[in-house]
């Protein structure tokens, strides 16, 4: 046997696996194969997207199931030993693992990151590969474990026999959080970003807490009563007979999983005491979802309840720490032990990419000033001075620019598609119930169908928030359009909303964080890839904060008053941020069963009503910033030219990778994994040019030919004439398919399958009559040759 001639997985399956198992590691619960660590970033251009490629480890093994301890790398026998050694240590910071080996089917490269010898890398030879024992006991060693805390970093995760293994991240985040408990750690804080599975993750982490008898009674505190119950249904559900729900203010304690809204258990000063019906070492632990909501508050009812159940171990889950002069999750649960934000669930594909539509409107930009004297629609004298954006909706309402605001995300909708869901954030109550009216006449003929196609979602409208859930479901058509103020600004986990309308000023980094973590869930059985959102109000002005962690794939403003509200189909991948304003806003959000009803004060503002004043959109621009946070403006050809001019050096450089490789559509595959969007770039330059021509073109202004005109040149030239009868009927009959649909079918022996191949016989016939397997392929291989001649 030729090592040399072995490929990659001949390398592991030959070599690296039975080395593995000679040391002793268990096939089946030790060592993963071809481990997935991300599942690509989904990259939008225009309507289309793709995805990425995705990471994947050669070998992950882990210590017990779920406690990844080393990684290795494999590379065939043409590679050095080391030669996949900085890849593999590219996995390993992602798992943040200690022990990482690369290998070519000699031996192993050895990199020991908690080396104490002074030496981090040696060659080992197949036969010396360490087993999981000595490895864990280097680690246990190096992190100075007791024999008891090894014992609960090593229990046991839930497991339903299947072969779900949590997402690399969530391992993360459940591993940290039980060392730190197991060190002695009380008070600790995860930050996931929302649809990153922060309730699955807090299951594994009470579940291995609770088996192990580390925590005997445990309290998990929600905040709203979908998500609880949701919870108890679905992630919680194998506690079984040993969870309740506190409900009706009851305080059972036969029971060791207690879940209960904030609400539950606070109240105003006769219901407050509850909770004191516990004992305050009653719970051994609590686990606080959405804790920036309250007990980062040290005036917050719940606090108190945290403070009273000092002694249990309190863990803090969110998506949006806040930090405010006033208001600190850190100053109570300290630095987040581990942290998943927005950006890299992005970039990892787990979570959606969106785009940013900027309309800005004349009087938004210039302010508008009443004529002296000058009366509102209800006869009241307006107060004289100029109004701007700070005051609309709130103490001045312009009722064209509702109509005109509600005109434009009509306009969006009938252009993509007016069955996305899409949710309205409005200043208040009162300018939610008029945008609601302003779109159901935008959208009458749909709004005649059925009453629910547009709906208000506030705190004070029980016919609303009765629909919550519908809107949440994916499964329920109706509604499609909901109004709100802040009821939904957290804890409304949309699926299939595809489109966020900011028409409010968002003062608070915290808020615009929930906000668009509405949107960020993927559901690719209903085509949610990506989402959009339309900012009237500036709110994502400033994204080039570092505070925020997210960043949109494409910042598109349109001008004229005609202009689409939709993005054109340019380049549109972005490294953007948002800017907070610190110290302002009042992160009120969906406080539990009820939102309160009116906004603070809200019945007392003196708000003019003028239905007169004309409100017209200005300036145009199509904008994104680049990794450099630079601000340029890119088409999708630019786009493709710049992607094309990192990966190739020159054209020469292409034309060599094109013509050694040998399946062209691999080719093709590896540049649309890089973002070239071959469909896009046909619509703009020709339906019936090759992907080959498609990039001499864009990238080396290469004049581009049809495929017919490539598969004429080649008859031109008599190709065909060094075959015999039978097989260079084949040879024209690929070349009319290759005219037809492209360069990919005729690479696949299963062509022969199909009109008007088997006319000529049967794929064997058709393959001896070239001589063979090889001479086939061969032949081919010649026919694309032939076809990219210069």
């Amino acid at each position: 046997m030729n090592k040399k001639q072995l490929s990659e997985r001949d390398i592991c399956s030959k070599f690296i696996t039975p080395a593995l198992e000679q040391a002793g590691w268990d096939l089946n619960s030790q060592i993963r194969e071809e481990f997935p660590l991300t599942k690509g970033r989904i990259i939008v251009r225009g309507k289309l997207h793709t995805r990425a490629t995705h990471k994947r480890a050669d070998y992950v093994l882990f210590y017990k199931p779920n406690l990844p301890i080393a990684i290795i790398e494999a590379k065939d026998n043409n590679h050095a030993l080391g030669d996949g050694m900085q890849q593999a240590l590219g996995y390993a910071d992602m798992l943040q693992v200690p022990f990482v080996f690369s290998s070519n089917g000699d031996g192993f490269l050895f990199h020991n990151k908690i080396a104490t010898d002074g030496i981090i890398e040696r060659e080992l030879a197949l036969h010396e590969f360490p087993s999981a024992a000595t490895l864990w006991q280097e680690w246990v060693k190096h992190q100075g474990l007791s024999e008891r805390q090894s014992a609960l970093i090593t229990q046991d995760y839930y497991s339903d026999g299947g072969n779900k293994t949590p997402r690399y991240y969530q391992l993360l985040a459940i591993n940290k959080t039980i060392e730190a408990i197991a060190r002695g750690q009380n008070r600790i804080l995860l930050v996931m970003a929302t649809g990153t599975g922060k309730t699955f993750t807090a299951f594994q982490i009470i579940w291995r807490l609770w088996k192990s008898r580390t925590k005997r009674r445990i309290l998990f505190l929600a905040d709203r009563n979908i998500l609880v119950d949701q919870t108890m249904t679905n992630d919680f559900k194998p506690f079984g007979p040993v969870m309740t729900k506190i409900q009706k203010r009851q305080a059972n304690k036969s029971y060791e999983i207690y879940l209960s809204l904030y609400q539950a258990v606070t109240g105003n000063e006769e219901e407050r005491n509850i909770y004191r019906q516990f004992s305050p070492d009653f719970f051994d632990l609590i686990v606080i979802d959405e804790c920036h909501r309250g007990s980062a508050a040290a005036d917050s009812a719940w606090r108190e309840i945290l403070e009273y159940f000092s002694s249990a171990t309190q863990i803090g889950l969110t998506a949006t720490p806040k930090e405010t002069k006033d208001v600190s999750n850190i100053d109570y649960f300290g630095e987040p032990i581990y942290t998943y934000s927005l950006r890299q669930g992005i970039d990892d594909g787990f979570l959606a990419p969106y785009k940013v539509v900027r309309i800005d409107l004349d009087k938004d930009l210039t302010g508008w000033r009443p004529d002296k004297g000058m009366l509102d629609k209800y006869g009241n004298e307006i107060e004289d001075r100029i109004y701007n954006q700070r005051d609309f909706d709130k103490t001045l309402v312009l009722e064209q620019r509702t109509r005109l605001v509600a005109k434009k995300i009509s306009e969006f909708l009938k252009q993509t598609n007016r069955f996305d869901k899409t949710i309205v954030f409005c200043e208040n109550i009162d300018h939610a119930e008029r945008m609601r009216q302003a779109l159901v006449n935008e959208n009458a003929d749909l709004a005649a169908q059925n009453s629910k196609y547009v709906m208000r979602i506030t705190g004070d409208n029980e016919e609303g928030k009765a629909e919550l859930d519908n809107f949440i479901f994916p499964e329920s058509k109706y509604p499609v359009i909901a109004t709100t103020s802040k009821l939904m600004t957290t804890g409304v986990d949309a699926q299939t909303c595809k489109l966020i309308v900011l028409d409010q000023r968002i003062l608070s980094m915290t808020e615009f964080k929930q906000i668009i973590g509405r949107g960020t869930r993927i559901n690719e059985d209903y085509g949610k890839y990506y989402f959009t959102i339309i900012d009237f109000r500036k709110a994502t002005e400033l994204f080039a904060d570092p505070d925020f962690d997210g960043d949109p794939v494409q910042i598109y403003t349109p001008g004229h008053p005609d202009d689409s509200p939709v993005p054109p189909d340019l380049a549109d991948d972005c490294e953007n941020r948002s800017k907070d304003y610190p110290g302002l806003g009042n992160d009120a959000g969906w406080t539990g069963v009820a939102e309160p009803g009116p906004e603070p004060d809200e019945a007392k503002v003196k708000r003019y009503v003028v239905a007169d004043v004309e409100v017209k959109v200005v300036a145009e621009r199509v904008q994104y910033f680049d990794a450099n946070g630079k601000l340029v403006t890119e088409s999708l050809k630019d786009y493709t030219r710049k992607t094309l001019n990192r990966e190739f050096a020159s054209l020469d450089d292409f034309l060599r990778r094109w013509s050694r490789s040998d399946k062209k559509q691999a080719v093709i595959d590896e540049l649309a994994g890089q973002g070239i969007f071959f469909d896009a770039l046909a619509d703009e330059i020709g339906r019936d040019c090759d992907p080959f021509d498609l990039v001499c073109h864009v990238a080396w202004d290469r004049p581009p030919l049809t495929r017919r005109q490539r598969a004429e040149q080649v008859r031109q030239n008599n190709y065909f004439t060094r075959y015999g009868e039978q097989a260079r009927r084949v040879l024209e009959a690929l070349l009319d398919k290759y005219a037809d649909a492209g360069i990919q079918h005729i690479e696949e022996t299963q062509i022969l399958t199909i009109a008007p191949f088997d006319q000529f016989g049967t794929p064997l016939e058709i393959i001896r009559s070239f001589g063979g397997l090889d001479r086939y392929q061969q032949a081919v291989c010649e026919l694309e040759q032939a076809l990219y001649a210069p």
